[in-house]
């Protein structure tokens, strides 16, 4: 009797529980939908991210993403593509002035050293010199000022010196396989050792003048995604170098003298003094690292390819409403002479062709010809092996050298991702920072009764929760 008593309860359990269920799954089911209809949202297209912010948006924004729709099928992702230019260079030792005070077989300096003669090296130093060489050269000038400080209270080299250092310096690069014109190719002399005219140039006047705890926690750690979008280290550095070089400033100001050095020399000059210090501070890899993630948020905000007044192409494409052979070959004529010049990234792709198609609007071309004419981003970098465009990422990259390959490079988008045309003519600027996502609100109980299941993953849980609940107090 005992024994069919509780099999009585456990069937009413069940039943109570399968009742339960039965009201309790589609609720879960909306839940479930409205999930999956979320992922399906966070999927962004292209040109949706290229958009300026409209006004009123947050003034913080995230650099542009590439969606995961758009990216290139490499069939061995684990395997890097084949070398562009495979060469191998003869290493030897170079002949030094013997006037430059510094052991340049330091562990640190040497490993520099070593990574700037690979992004520069010589047959590829021109191609990759905007994106590549000159960033990491310019971060080896950089923390070689700190290096030599490093036992002084001094933030800078004197002349002399700074000469027979810099180069010292262009010889050991030569030596190790770079380009020896890198200081033409990159604008960077011997005096940008010294300070200029910058009127501090030792520690202990610029940790009197500069909050250094900010600037050293500004940019002791550079985050590469937010940096370019949501500077920290950035404005870090240039209020310390308008500090130091504030006095200065005053006193011409007030002067009102002729002939005397620019406002931006001063302020350049003071900013280098400030690099120097962050080069003492920091370590080797940090401060390289900091500072090449600043040179790419520098050189991704411009085109850096020249082009020349497409008034052939405008001639030929002006009229056209539909795919023009005359009009196609005008412009692939036009663009193979922009893919001579140098390797570029996906986000340098994306000025140039805004850049290129307002000038075409400008000349009275109002279709879209790279629609028309099957016009990618990869069309206006270099192509490698004469067939394929290769884009660079956007944040910075190294040339890798492999014994058996030689000196090689990783192209980030190969596939076939349309040139944006621009809306207008009068194109001034492309922002690729999109405009930052707001989070959610957590839901009320109020939202919860008028909307229903929004923030999915929360309310899956309460539900969960409210179900074993329920089964306790009804069965």
């Amino acid at each position: 009797m005992g024994c069919s008593h509780d099999a009585n309860c456990y069937r009413g359990s069940l039943y109570c529980q399968l009742v339960l269920f039965i009201i309790w799954l589609p609720t879960f089911q909306d839940v479930t939908a409205q999930e999956v209809h979320a992922n399906h949202r966070r999927i962004y297209s292209l040109v949706e991210l290229a958009k300026e912010p409209t006004s009123g948006e947050s003034g913080l924004f995230d650099p542009i993403e590439i969606s995961p729709a758009v990216l290139p099928k490499f069939p061995y992702p684990s395997e890097s593509l084949p070398p562009m230019y495979p060469t191998f260079p003869t290493r030897y030792e170079p002949v030094l002035t013997g006037k430059c005070p510094v052991n340049f077989s330091h562990p640190g300096i040497s490993n520099i050293l070593d990574k700037a003669a690979s992004d520069c090296s010589g047959p590829l130093a021109a191609l990759v010199g905007n994106v590549i060489c000159c960033p990491q050269f310019s971060s080896l000038i950089h923390i070689f000022q700190g290096f030599y400080s490093m036992k002084s209270d001094n933030l800078v080299l004197p002349n002399a010196v700074a000469n027979h250092c810099f180069s010292d310096i262009i010889s050991i690069l030569a030596s190790r396989g770079a380009n020896s014109s890198i200081p033409t190719l990159c604008s960077i002399k011997s005096s940008n050792f010294t300070g200029g005219s910058c009127p501090v140039k030792d520690d202990i006047t610029l940790e009197k003048t500069v909050n250094t705890s900010k600037l050293l926690e500004a940019c002791s750690t550079v985050d590469p995604l937010k940096e370019c979008c949501r500077p920290v280290c950035q404005p870090a550095i240039m209020d310390a170098a308008l500090q130091i070089s504030g006095r200065q400033m005053t006193i011409n100001n007030n002067e009102n003298m002729v002939g005397e050095v620019n406002h931006t020399d001063y302020l350049n000059d003071c900013k280098s003094v400030v690099y120097s210090y962050l080069s003492k501070k920091l370590s080797f890899e940090a401060a390289n690292t900091a500072f090449r993630i600043l040179s790419a948020c520098k050189v991704n905000k411009v085109c850096p390819l020249s082009f020349e007044e497409p008034a052939e192409v405008i001639n030929a494409c002006q009229n056209v409403a539909a795919p023009s052979p005359s009009c196609c070959s005008s412009l692939n004529a036009y663009i193979a002479g922009i893919q001579k010049q140098m390797l570029i990234t996906n986000k340098q792709a994306i000025i140039c062709a805004t850049l290129f198609g307002s000038m075409l609007r400008g000349g009275g071309v109002m279709t879209n010809i790279y629609e028309l004419c099957d016009v990618d981003l990869k069309d206006f970098s270099i192509q490698a092996y004469g067939q394929q465009g290769c884009l660079l990422r956007s944040l910075p990259g190294d040339v890798i050298f492999d014994k058996s390959s030689g000196f090689s490079f990783t192209c980030d988008l190969s596939d076939n991702i349309a040139a944006p045309w621009p809306s207008s003519s009068s194109i001034t600027s492309v922002s690729l920072c999109a405009p930052e996502m707001s989070l959610p609100a957590l839901p009320t109980s109020q939202t919860l009764k008028n909307n229903g299941c929004n923030s999915s993953g929360v309310e899956l849980l309460l539900l969960i929760f409210s179900y074993f609940i329920f089964r306790t107090l009804l069965c």
